[in-house]
């Protein structure tokens, strides 16, 4: 029988709670690593030279087309047998993040190609690096596409990070299933799990929603026209300055 006082009681469980800091934490780093890796990857896919796509192409193709399942379990338990031993930790973040990098390189790499290419040469023509453009010029035009599917992908990875569970990684749904060997109240505490998942889940949501909104704003902001003019003055100021040290180095 639903036995509403453990439901209520689990509800607000410290051990629960911490496994959630732990998810929130593991999907933050995972992420982080991820956009280290897309980043890197998906500049090198947009070289022309195919000792450096070719590389990040496979890296690609790889980590997208097993299951991070596999790729947790070969980390944690079939690296040490080629003389490379990690911890839990270590196992889970690296492969959460590699994984994760794979996904990631493919919704940048998108995200810079949908940047008209007069927009590089434009940069080009004033005498800007390729740095600069791609900072000034590219990327505030391709976070706007950017922004929405890396969001959606950090959602699924709050619920992706789950599967570290499987190498002992003491996350929510780790510590719920060591919960349930000792309380056997199962539906009870898996749905005080799930609603944890969705708690967080749905603050992203609300955190997508505002960086989408921000990255699509128009180029004069909502404070008026003389305010954009300021920022825009601004901004080219600090361009020259740079152009200007870029040319005397």
């Amino acid at each position: 029988m639903w036995d509403w006082t453990a439901f209520f009681h689990y509800l607000h469980s410290k051990y629960l709670f911490v496994g959630a800091g732990i998810t929130l934490g593991l999907s933050l780093a995972s992420l982080a690593i991820g956009l280290c890796c897309g980043i890197i990857a998906a500049l090198m896919r947009m070289s022309p030279r195919p000792l450096i796509n070719k590389p990040a192409s496979f890296y690609v193709w790889l980590m997208r087309g097993t299951p991070v399942l596999v790729q947790l379990i070969i980390i944690y338990t079939g690296l040490p047998q080629l003389g490379l031993r990690l911890n839990v930790l270590e196992s889970a973040l690296l492969g959460l993040g590699l994984n994760e990098g794979a996904y990631l390189a493919e919704i940048i790499r998108a995200g810079i190609l949908s940047v008209p290419r007069g927009q590089f040469e434009a940069g080009h023509a004033v005498g800007m690096s390729y740095p600069m453009t791609m900072r000034f010029i590219v990327l505030p035009q391709a976070l706007r596409i950017i922004i929405p599917p890396l969001g959606n992908t950090f959602n699924a990875l709050l619920k992706t990070s789950s599967l570290a569970s499987v190498i002992s990684m003491e996350e929510l749904l780790r510590r719920t299933e060591e919960l349930v060997q000792v309380q056997f109240k199962v539906l009870e505490i898996f749905i005080v799990a799930a609603l944890y998942y969705l708690v967080m889940t749905t603050v992203w949501g609300f955190i997508q929603e505002r960086l989408e909104t921000h990255f699509s704003r128009s180029v004069v902001p909502y404070g008026g026209r003389r305010d954009g003019e300021v920022r825009a003055a601004r901004l080219k100021q600090k361009m020259d300055a740079e152009v200007l040290s870029h040319d005397a180095q």
